[in-house]
């Protein structure tokens, strides 16, 4: 068997040579390929009067010719210089109307042929839709009738969706205001044209320290592509065909109307750029425009954000988070920093918010004073407003409730910790106004709103309903997700009557739609989605309770083969993780999840795996935790190791889990877990480790949870680095990177460092690069060939053992 194996590993190894060069894609065994082929399960999308439904269906898994479509990165964007928008966006291709509760679906008709449908927005009077279709060339908008279900185009107009959706709905119902391309700008500016001098960046004295941040401007050439493709001019189109121009063209990130429709607030950024920042640390000027084009009040001008502290909840100074007060007709509002923006400074008061209301000559009015820094507002009327406050350092949330009549100073309505789910009192339900806007659901007093909650228990998660008075803090449950399905409400129609829709799911059964009436517990069908894993068969989950040495409680999603029976053993197994900093071990104790979800097989499920015979420990929590004045990466490695023996010696206690044939797979955060277990315990038989980081020096501003510098804790960032201990790591490892991954800290030279310091101490170890890929992956091709790199990588080191062998 030794000599097998080690033919075996040999035969991988010459393969992974080879690859480098000439390797085509390839296919996984066709029982994974046919689960990751299977269709997504529709988008769904409710008008706000509850009288219909949008169904759409949904493109998947584009091929590698589209995802290698040319791409500019640029200022933290990526840019199809082809289409001036998004080069990565999902798309629907086809929707349906479906009249609620029980009318039929009409197919809308009139949409481009091959359409490739997003930024879908119903109107405010729910009589219309409005979206956008990316053809080959430019980013169009298209009107849908809902009472004719036909759509149609609106002609020479081509958008600029450089920053996301380019269009808003103006609340006459007739009126868009969009970003478009600015017409006559004249040819791209040349890429390869040759530089006229050296890129130079400078600081003189001033602390600016930045995270790791991906598609930066890197040059002058840069900068002018970035002012080419971002430039934009907004435009109010009528639903009639006439267009007039708003303002003069600039970088504009935003055009947002006011709620009565006669303001639009437009924010430009602009001059100097950082090559350090992304866009949205760029210089911004806010304006306030009415429908006329003419700048009515110049709200702020903030300057370039290079100086802002490194911790998680710093902010820059001035005036931030600029947007309308949607219960009113016309006022704006930002916040303030009252601490210079770093959390670390002594101050009763963290931030101000500030209102102006029309005609925008008066002086900003204070609206709140908060103590913790400030998170968002949910608007409701004069006498109501709920805001909410964050402090990162010992995870403190608290809800306030702001009565703007009376002036009144913040009254707390919840005070909790944010890592605390069990006390979790759910999200207050917004509805959209007739202006279009969401503002708190209150019942006709006012002084009552609607949570929705994920409902976590010791028994898992239970979705609700509640109904609570802000005033006396009393609450009403309407109704709690009861066993044995997982029931999410998605949407409240009517309060008075308590009609909601949820979305309903079991082990067995697929997501689907239904309506519910709380009073009468009627249940009534509104989609019938099948299971796209019907030739799965009976798929078994189970939620294991368990505990690791120091006494934390830990949870994780046991997935076994259909046909699995206790007396077959146990069985080859594939770990899947990602770790979780927290501040208290009761919160990381916690049970996460439900025993009653329905597995819905992404890209980068690890669940393919029991169609070859493996469990499957899914989500196996990995809990992070420092007390006190103790940070959890103090001791990041210990309990990184205590949480994995744990899931493993419960699997191994079931009688499932072969201890000695178990892998270990994450992605990001998890791929960096996977690299240390590897590196500092024998617990494995192989790693699988997607688009990681493996040297934290190179991420030396903050990782993840931890907000302290390299230079303040170099200890903790020096022990979590496996690359300091590529010389340890014998387990074999695969690695997998998106050749263009844009997330922060996750470069691909992470992985390509990595592997070559696992090389130069002999390591068993493959590293394969995705083209094009980002970090998560989309192509086809690229998936499928990922899954089948994960599946031979598997067989050879883990399948093929022999059970019950023991380490080495």
């Amino acid at each position: 068997m030794k000599i097998l194996r080690l033919t075996l590993a040999l035969c991988v190894g010459t393969m992974g040579l080879a690859a480098a060069q000439d390797l085509p894609y390839q296919t996984p065994p066709r029982a994974i390929a046919a689960l990751a082929e299977a269709p997504p399960t529709p988008r769904v999308s409710f008008a706000s009067n509850g009288q219909w439904m949008l169904v759409m269906e949904v493109r998947d898994m584009p091929t590698i010719a589209e995802l290698s479509q040319p791409e500019l990165r640029l200022a933290g964007l990526r840019i199809n210089p082809r289409t001036n928008g998004s080069s990565r966006a999902s798309y629907a291709s086809s929707m349906r109307l479906r009249q609620l509760p029980d009318g039929k679906e009409l197919l809308i008709t009139g949409l481009p042929a091959n359409a490739r449908i997003s930024d879908v927005q119903w109107s405010p009077d729910n009589t219309k839709i409005a979206f956008t279709h990316t053809t080959n060339n430019h980013v169009e908008l298209w009107i849908a009738d809902v009472a004719s279900a036909s759509a149609r185009l609106v002609p020479n107009l081509f958008l600029n969706s450089v920053f996301g959706t380019p269009f808003e709905w103006v609340s006459d119902n007739k009126t868009i205001i969009a970003r478009a391309v600015v017409g006559g700008r004249g040819e791209a500016p040349s890429a390869a044209e040759a530089p006229k001098g050296p890129a130079i960046q400078q600081n003189i004295g001033k602390t600016a320290g930045a995270r790791t941040y991906q598609d930066l401007l890197k040059n002058p050439i840069d900068e002018r592509l970035f002012d080419y493709y971002a430039l934009a001019q907004v435009v109010k189109v009528g639903l009639d065909g006439r267009m007039a121009p708003l303002g003069q063209p600039g970088i504009i990130q935003q055009a947002l109307p006011a709620p009565n429709g006669r303001y639009v607030m437009v924010r430009t950024r602009h001059r100097p750029y950082s090559y350090t920042l992304p866009v949205s640390s760029f210089p911004q000027r806010v304006d306030i425009l009415n429908l006329e084009g003419l700048v009515v009040k110049e709200l702020a001008e903030v300057p370039l954000a290079d100086n802002v502290p490194t911790s998680f909840d710093a902010v820059p100074t001035g005036p931030r988070q600029f947007g309308w007060r949607e219960d009113a007709p016309n006022t704006a509002f930002w916040v303030e920093a009252q601490d210079g923006g770093n959390p670390k400074t002594e101050a009763a008061v963290r931030d101000k918010l500030y209102g102006l209301a029309a005609p925008f000559d008066g002086q900003p009015q204070e609206l709140a004073a908060l103590p913790l820094r400030f998170r968002d507002i949910h608007w409701g009327n004069d006498k109501l407003a709920l805001v909410e406050g964050y402090r990162w350092a010992d995870r403190k949330e608290t809800t306030w409730t702001l009565d703007l009549a009376t002036k009144t100073s913040l009254t707390p309505l919840f005070e909790r910790s944010a890592q605390d789910t069990y006390t979790h009192p759910g999200s207050p339900y917004l509805r959209r106004n007739a202006q279009g806007r969401y503002v708190l659901a209150t019942d006709v007093t006012g002084d009552v709103v609607y949570l929705i909650g994920a409902g976590a228990s010791p028994e898992g998660e239970r979705p609700f309903i509640d109904e609570l008075n802000v005033r006396t803090k009393k609450s009403l449950r309407w109704w709690r997700s009861e066993a044995p399905y997982y029931e999410m409400p998605v949407s409240i129609l009517d309060a008075n009557k308590r009609m909601f829709v949820t979305r309903r799911e079991s082990p067995q059964e697929s997501p689907n739609y239904f309506l519910r009436d709380a009073p009468s517990l009627k249940l009534t069908p509104l989609t019938k989605f099948p299971n796209p894993y019907a030739t799965l068969g009976n798929l078994q989950k189970q939620v294991l309770k368990y505990k690791r040495a120091d006494g934390v409680e830990l949870t994780a999603n046991l997935y076994l083969p259909p046909n699995y029976k206790k007396e077959d053993g146990p069985l080859p197994t594939l770990m899947e993780a990602y770790p979780v900093e927290f501040k208290d071990k009761k919160d990381a104790s916690q049970v996460k999840g439900s025993p009653y979800t329905f597995a819905r097989l992404n890209w980068g499920s690890p669940v393919f795996w029991v169609t070859q015979g493996y469990a499957v420990l899914q989500g196996t929590s990995i809990p992070i935790v420092g007390e006190g004045t103790k940070q959890p990466n103090d001791t990041y490695v210990e309990q990184l190791t205590a949480s994995a023996k744990a899931a493993i010696d419960e699997g191994k206690r079931l009688g499932v889990v072969d201890p000695n044939r178990v892998a270990v797979m994450g992605h990001s955060y998890g791929a960096f877990m996977t690299a240390n277990l590897l590196a500092h315990t024998n617990l494995f038989k192989a790693g699988i480790a997607r688009s990681g980081a493996y040297n934290r020096t190179l991420t030396p501003f903050g990782f993840q949870g931890e907000e302290r510098t390299f230079w303040e804790a170099p200890e903790v960032y020096n022990a979590m680095s496996p690359f300091n201990f590529a010389n340890k790591i014998k387990t074999p490892i695969l690695l997998i990177h998106g050749e263009a991954d844009n997330n922060s800290g996750t470069f691909p030279i992470q992985s390509e460092r990595f592997y070559n310091a696992l090389k130069g101490h002999g390591a068993t170890v493959r590293y394969v690069v995705l083209p094009a890929e980002s970090h998560g992956y989309a192509a086809r091709e690229s998936i499928m060939h990922m899954l089948w790199e994960m599946n031979t990588w598997l067989d050879t080191y883990v399948k093929k053992a022999s059970p019950g062998e023991p380490l080495k």
